[in-house]
């Protein structure tokens, strides 16, 4: 299957001349020159080169302009300007995301909004939290630390991720098991639609008055508004938490014994996985006490009371010890617990730290097929050459396999991509999907081929088309177009693989 890099252009416009681009970024620089002081406005190449790609950086392209709006007036000046002359909006928060959501569109304007990190209010009744987008997903647990309050969605990512960012990817992080995800945690959005006009979704309240839209907003990955203010839930901080650190000698092992918790009711605050490749770089790095020998580790922590997670980790010892644990250790206080999680928490710059390049992916499947997706990555890296370290969330069964590879030799990044895409295709098989917290951005956007029929993806676009009728807020992610989709199914062809049902129907 092609990747978003090599799909077909096939009946898409040709490209502008660089005469014609030209033209239209003098015009666009005139136009937000009018709403926008000039110091929030960057094109010369030099300046607007940082914005050419976010965390998957195997896809670049240099925007237009940037915007950098600092109050909400801009912002929704900037969209009336770029609706008016009909030119691309793409959002964009701190750059961490990892699916090309943030990739700039060549004829188009970037709007970051890095500059609204302003905590707005915090209310320890109410338990809630309204922050600009801007804000980092670390910085609301600090600031809500006084009051005995935290927000529970941690991606790996926290220190520098935005709350928009993860309001527009619906991220997770290592406690969504028992917390849940993004889409779990936001009570209210606001911000402005492709025609600069004020939008809201939710509520404070217990309810919302009319549809309920809001669910719909997360994870939209900015098609749909761009979110200028968030109003989180937070929890109180528990009493205790523990971490169990267990090893397996074989990795179909660990994933069953995943199954086999969930299966005896235990909904640990976090369930995560990481195989020997993972563990080894993650212990160089940071020097978690991992045991080096196992085929893969398990981390599972309890948290609550002290009496439930006494309970609770009792429990779990003995499902995992039964399910054929070669070692349990469990943390003994608070700086060991953080120590066995640093690791996990640093395993993307600790792939870093052994390859020039990584491409993570992010599918979900049924957690009793853990161990059938691992064996298949496993002869995924004798196929194409590469390696392949694997860290996820077992206990939702959303994977993070870290593709080993160097971008400066075009072979080995599409080996990459095609290894990326197998991984994909092999989730959908197992009764799974092709993203969990990551989104579809340019990564996904040919699987989206094969997990759904032409039917679905008309309705999508319909969707879309309902609150952007020009296409104008970052066109091109996450929905396929049909001709994408039928030329996807001939690359599949050409490959001389048998297409999925889906791909037929195209």
């Amino acid at each position: 299957m092609t990747t978003a890099s090599t799909v077909s252009a096939a009946r898409e416009p040709p490209a502008p001349s660089g005469a014609q681009r030209a033209e239209l970024q003098r015009r666009v620089v005139e136009a937000l020159a009018a709403v926008m002081p000039a110091h929030a406005l960057l094109w010369h190449s030099e300046d607007t080169t940082p914005y050419e790609c976010d965390g998957l950086t195997a896809y670049r392209q240099r925007p237009l302009v940037v915007a950098l709006p600092e109050a909400e007036a801009e912002v929704a000046a900037v969209l009336r300007t770029c609706h008016r002359l009909g030119v691309p909006v793409v959002a964009r928060g701190a750059g961490t995301g990892l699916s090309g959501g943030a990739l700039p569109h060549p004829m188009g304007v970037t709007l970051s909004l890095a500059r609204f990190d302003k905590i707005v209010a915090l209310d320890r009744l109410a338990r809630t939290a309204t922050v600009q987008c801007g804000v980092r997903n670390l910085a609301i647990s600090e600031a809500a630390a006084p009051l005995g309050l935290y927000y529970a969605p941690d991606p790996s990512s926290q220190i520098a991720c935005t709350i928009g960012g993860n309001v527009a990817e619906n991220s997770g992080g290592v406690h969504c098991l028992k917390y849940g995800l993004t889409v779990h945690n936001v009570l209210r959005v606001r911000g402005y639609g492709a025609d600069g006009e004020p939008v809201e979704f939710g509520s404070t309240a217990l309810d919302t008055p009319g549809l309920d839209l809001l669910p719909l907003m997360v994870g939209s990955e900015g098609m749909l508004a761009v979110v200028t203010e968030v109003t989180v839930r937070l929890l109180p901080r528990p009493a205790l938490a523990r971490c169990v650190m267990a090893s397996f000698d074989d990795v179909r092992k660990a994933g069953d014994a995943v199954a086999a918790v969930i299966a005896r009711g235990i909904i640990p605050a976090g369930l995560e996985m990481m195989d020997k490749a993972m563990t080894a770089a993650a212990e160089d790095f940071v020097h978690a006490g991992y045991d080096l020998d196992a085929a893969a580790i398990l981390l599972a922590e309890s948290d609550g009371t002290h009496e439930e997670v006494a309970e609770e980790i009792e429990r779990l010892l003995d499902v995992l010890g039964a399910s054929g644990a070669s070692r349990l250790e469990v943390s003994k206080d608070e700086a060991q617990r953080l120590t066995f999680w640093s690791g996990r928490k640093n395993a993307f710059p600790a792939s870093g730290r052994i390859s020039p390049d990584y491409m993570c992916m992010d599918s979900t499947i049924p957690r009793k097929r853990l161990g059938d997706i691992l064996e298949a990555i496993a002869d995924m890296q004798d196929r194409y050459g590469l390696r392949c370290c694997n860290v996820f969330h077992a206990g939702d069964g959303n994977l993070h396999p870290l593709i080993l590879f160097d971008a400066n030799d075009p072979e080995q990044l599409h080996r990459a991509e095609m290894f990326g895409a197998d991984i994909l295709e092999t989730s959908v098989r197992l009764g799974g999907t092709i993203t969990g917290e990551h989104g579809v951005g340019v990564e996904k956007l040919n699987s989206m081929c094969v997990q759904f029929t032409p039917e679905e993806l008309a309705q999508m676009q319909a969707l879309k088309r309902a609150f952007d009728p020009r296409g104008l807020l970052n066109p091109g992610k996450m929905i396929p177009t049909l001709q994408r989709c039928i030329e996807n199914g001939k690359a599949y062809a050409k490959r001389g693989l048998l297409p999925f049902a889906n791909l037929e129907r195209f």
